[in-house]
């Protein structure tokens, strides 16, 4: 019997399944597609996912493959400039390809020890009081403690167990491709760039060696997205629009999407769970649907091994529902907006100039840079009143400097950290789960911090009996 099986091996459920691994658990994923895909639907990672992949000492491998881009303008395509001195080590969007974020995540996984299995399809599944029973296309069946749906949006798993699925369906698509030209680029970006300004939803981003990723409105809705588009559709939809095609030619392949914008009502059933686009999907406006894969693993890897080894205290797993639920209804929200912003008619063109004025106080681009990058998010502990307690509790903590180091490099491991500036509070009966650091930070205004696995801050102060119920409250019983 595994402890945990993935169905889905695209970025969030490696990502869990890393997770994972850390605190020892035997995982295996199981991936429908024989090989990996070169569709490259997503283009970057935003300032959350660039801390947490440093705080498992992955960022530097990212860094030397992606572009760093400024943060501002990624709001509804509206140019804005960033404002100053965000919360935050990492101010910019790193843009790399999908393709290349799955590859390292990959080899990260392997790294690890997760068993990846590919060409394996999840064809139903069924839980009792002990485990998980999944049974495979091909007949075969695992066994398995628990079991995650990380498996998209038309997730199977979601489907298997019955969760209401409810919001909007697609409206609008578009169509995207990476192909060659005939034009050369001083030609062909100046052409695209007026489109985009005129009615947005069109774009080229150069890839090199003559390739561009394309994106165009399409005519209508189709019955199948799963179906990709001609050559030919796809070059009338930028005939009509352009009024010539650029020469397009040699795809490497091509795709559709659109802005379906949905929500499951349940994140668990039982001891099966869905994380990803199985949970939530929404338009790429933005660019969050990656991201807020990664950060919905992020949430519930170390909560889940803890439940599995058995030091989890009553109600954590079901704080991953709790906490990430409402930050999926959010990144809806804002995705529906910035669709709306993103439209040529002349209603939502007028509220688009209202909004990027608007932007120019800097209140309120800072409040919308703050819903695309994920670094405002602050989770809802339930004690009351955020006001009554510390202006740190439920935010994550930025990477600081401490006076041996910084704080992501001490973060590896997964473990909970208590990063003590008074060197006089102890962590004694957590120290399996719960590094204590003692060193100082100027940047850092609390006597003391003390951190979840995913690096958000469960308490602050330096009382030591205080200290120990947060311990007990986030960690579990202490040993003995």
């Amino acid at each position: 019997m595994f402890d945990v099986i993935i169905a889905g091996g695209g970025s969030t459920g490696v990502m869990l399944a890393s997770e994972l691994r850390l605190h020892g658990l035997d995982v295996v994923v199981l991936e429908r597609d024989a090989e990996p895909t070169d569709v490259v639907r997503a283009q970057g990672l935003h300032t959350r996912s660039l801390e947490v992949l440093d705080q498992r000492g992955l960022l530097e491998r990212f860094l030397a493959l992606g572009t760093q881009h400024p943060v501002g303008g990624f709001f509804a395509g509206i140019p804005k400039p960033q404002p100053d001195r965000l919360d935050t080590t990492y101010p910019f969007v790193l843009g790399i390809p999908q393709t290349t974020t799955d590859r390292l995540l990959n080899e990260h996984a392997a790294s690890l020890g997760v068993e990846i299995r590919r060409g394996c399809e999840l064809a139903g599944l069924s839980q009792d009081d002990d485990g998980v029973t999944a049974e495979l296309a091909d007949g075969t069946r695992l066994r398995s403690r628990y079991l995650v749906g990380c498996d998209g949006g038309r997730s199977t798993v979601r489907k298997q167990l019955g969760v209401g699925f409810p919001g909007d369906p697609a409206r609008h698509e578009w169509l995207l491709g990476a192909v060659e030209v005939a034009v050369p680029q001083e030609e062909l970006m100046p052409a695209v760039l007026k489109i985009y300004k005129e009615r947005g939803g069109f774009g080229a981003v150069p890839l090199g060696d003559g390739l561009y990723r394309f994106v165009t409105p399409a005519a209508g809705v189709a019955h199948d997205r799963a179906v990709p588009p001609t050559l030919e559709e796809f070059k009338q939809q930028v005939r009509t629009l352009a009024g010539t095609d650029f020469g397009i030619h040699s795809p490497r392949w091509l795709s559709r999407f659109g802005d379906a914008t949905r929500l499951a009502e349940h994140y668990r059933v039982g001891r099966v769970l869905l994380a990803g686009d199985a949970a939530h999907i929404h338009p790429p406006m933005g660019g969050q649907g990656l991201n807020l894969g990664i950060q919905d693993a992020f949430n519930l890897g170390w909560k889940l091994a803890a439940e599995i080894n058995g030091w989890a205290p009553d109600g954590l797993l079901d704080s991953y529902e709790a906490e990430r639920h409402p930050v999926a209804a959010d990144v809806l929200d804002s995705t529906r907006a910035q669709v709306e912003l993103g439209s040529p008619e002349p209603g939502a063109r007028a509220v688009r100039r209202l909004v990027s004025e608007l932007m120019d106080f800097e209140e309120v681009n800072r409040l919308l840079i703050g819903k695309i990058s994920a670094i405002d998010i602050r989770y809802d502990f339930g004690e009351g009143d955020f006001g009554e307690g510390h202006e740190l509790l439920g935010r994550r903590l930025r990477d600081v400097t401490l006076k041996h180091g910084r704080l992501y490099e001490l973060m590896h491991e997964g473990h909970g950290l208590l990063l003590d500036q008074t060197a006089r509070l102890s962590a004694a009966g957590w120290a399996d789960r719960v590094d204590h650091v003692v060193d100082v930070s100027e940047e850092v205004d609390a006597p003391a911090v003390l951190l979840r696995p995913d690096g958000h801050v469960v308490w602050a102060g330096e009382d030591q009996a205080d200290l120990v119920k947060q311990l007990a409250k986030w960690f579990g019983a202490a040993s003995s």
